[in-house]
């Protein structure tokens, strides 16, 4: 084996090489998409994810490996999640005054999210665990990975349907102001209820208070959807 063999098998063996490429391939990724004028098509995350897909595939790098070094990153999306009160604090008084419009949406958004997917998946005869893993897609992966487990639902399943609603979620940002909704508020409570991270993480791009209030429903729809996800299932016969 050669001297670089020997250095990559060294390297291979440390977290830190993983966390480092799984950072390193984000800042590569919103480099594209800046580049690309932040297109709803080119989502850092995603050319991110196929960055670090392909350097394992080409390395033969094992999964657990790789997440030795990447469970650093996701330990913090439980700080990352806690820290979503912080927008709600700063903009409480716009929330008083909207209460109600904002309670409304939030129940209608995530009933919506959770009945669709559950409902398409039970018609076309998914089993009770994959429908667990299904019906909590739509709000921040730490709280749908501990409701999905805690239903019976498989964690990784719940983790990539999550990857895929944020992404389709933040794509559809600009079909808000095609559609006539021009209030930042709006458009950010709608992103963040529908898309969690990733839709707050794009609202943010676009407004200060539009990304204030995709928080707040990315954080609201959490709770909503840890207390509405058991009584759907049940209806759904689980």
């Amino acid at each position: 084996m050669s001297d670089l063999g020997f250095l990559w098998v060294y390297l291979a063996t440390s977290p830190l090489l993983w966390l480092t490429a799984t950072l390193l391939s984000y800042v590569l990724a919103d480099r594209v998409a800046a580049s690309l004028g932040r297109h709803p098509l080119a989502n850092p995350l995603l050319i991110a994810i196929v960055l670090m897909v392909g350097v394992l595939l080409a390395t033969k790098t094992p999964f657990a490996t790789y997440f030795e070094g990447a469970q650093f990153v996701h330990f913090l999306l439980g700080p990352a999640t806690v820290a979503l009160a912080v927008p709600l604090w700063h903009n409480r008084w716009q929330v008083v005054r909207a209460l109600l419009p904002l309670l409304a949406a939030l129940l209608v958004g995530s009933l919506t999210a959770i009945v669709s997917a559950v409902g398409i998946a039970w018609a076309f005869g998914a089993p009770g665990p994959v429908l667990a893993a299904i019906a909590p897609k739509s709000v921040t992966t730490a709280i749908a990975m501990s409701v999905a487990q805690g239903l019976g639902g498989d964690p990784a399943l719940t983790a990539m349907l999550v990857i895929a609603t944020g992404i389709v979620g933040g794509m559809m940002w600009p079909l808000l102001g095609r559609l006539g909704v021009r209030d930042p508020a709006a458009q950010g409570f709608a992103t963040g209820l529908a898309a969690h991270g990733m839709g707050t993480a794009r609202a943010f791009q676009a407004d200060p208070v539009a990304g204030s209030f995709a928080g707040i429903a990315l954080a609201l729809n959490g709770l909503m959807t840890s207390l509405i996800v058991p009584v759907v299932l049940r209806l759904f016969g689980m």
